[in-house]
């Protein structure tokens, strides 16, 4: 193969599907390949010469970008998750890895390559019937599932940039705390716990699986598998029903109570009794068990006899 017919460096990071962006040290876009200008919106002319802060850094994102500026200067490669922006201005996960370039020692430019973490992840997580969240190791979501929606009432994209730890009740901060400090010492899946957590202006219990991605390329994160919690769910129904079999039984103790009343007090049948109540619940527009109530209290005169009242 000749000179002329070599593959140049710049036809082959044209040709890389995820998006490549070098900057210089001060983080001034010097390169920003076809795959970055389908991901972010801003051609290449648009974006070179540009701070990479003011084309693909959410507000959400500025604490991160610092994070790993400072890594690279001190000779450490970053790779993660965290919320970027189009141009647009549309917000979205991204997984990031950025390296440094070093001559002499010395950091002359950054080379990142991005993509849409959403895109990369959702085979995996979408298919849960779970509220799937993606953590970075310091608890800072990169991801949320479409489904956070439907089971607690999040809004999707408002959850990127934030703390899981906002999403819990005070008094179950503390555990979970030690729980995440586990969680990302030890990679793989983790038992699930309950937590409470602020869904449809309310508290509920929910359960909270954790698996330590962080070393996995794909996902370089914790998933967090949240769920309403089986356990108290059960409990919640079977006191509801308690309470309705409650309900239904001194409903009808009351009733039995008024009828005997009748039956004593006017010498009817207990069906006789029954219908005097009833036709008294309809025509006062009250319900059965209001004036059985009311009877036995002594607060309304019924009458079972035909044609008294």
């Amino acid at each position: 193969m000749g000179d002329d017919e070599r593959i140049t460096a710049a036809e082959q990071l044209a040709a890389i599907g995820q998006a490549v962006i070098t900057t210089d040290p001060d983080g001034v876009v010097v390169y920003w390949n076809a795959a970055a200008e389908r991901l972010y919106g801003w051609t290449a002319q648009e974006a070179v010469g540009r701070p990479i802060g003011e084309v693909t850094v959410s507000e959400v994102g500025q604490d991160v970008a610092a994070a790993i500026m400072a890594a690279l200067r001190d000779g450490i490669p970053w790779t993660g998750g965290f919320p970027v922006r189009r141009k647009d201005g549309s917000a979205f996960p991204a997984l990031v890895t950025d390296a440094g370039v070093y001559r002499g020692g010395d950091l002359v430019g950054i080379v990142g390559v991005s993509t849409n973490l959403g895109t990369a992840i959702r085979p995996l997580l979408e298919r849960s019937t779970d509220a799937a969240l993606v953590l970075r190791h310091d608890a800072v979501i990169s991801y949320a599932s479409p489904a956070v929606e439907l089971l607690f009432g999040w809004e999707q994209d408002a959850l990127i940039g934030t703390s899981v730890v906002d999403l819990l009740h005070d008094e179950d901060r503390p555990a979970l705390g030690q729980l995440l400090e586990d969680v990302v010492a030890h990679p793989g899946p983790h038992p699930p716990a309950e937590v409470r957590v602020q869904a449809f202006h309310d508290w509920r219990w929910a359960e909270a699986a954790f698996t330590n991605l962080l070393d996995d390329p794909t996902v370089r994160g914790v998933v967090c598998n949240l769920r309403p919690s089986p356990t108290r769910m059960a409990v919640e129904l079977a006191e509801d029903r308690a309470r309705h079999l409650e309900t239904a039984l001194q409903t009808r103790l009351v009733i039995e109570l008024a009828k005997g009343f009748l039956m004593g007090r006017d010498g009817v049948s207990a069906d006789e009794a029954f219908c005097a109540l009833r036709s008294y619940a309809r025509s006062h527009h009250l319900t059965l068990h209001d004036v059985c109530r009311r009877v036995v209290d002594g607060e309304v005169q019924v009458s079972a006899v035909v044609g008294r009242e």
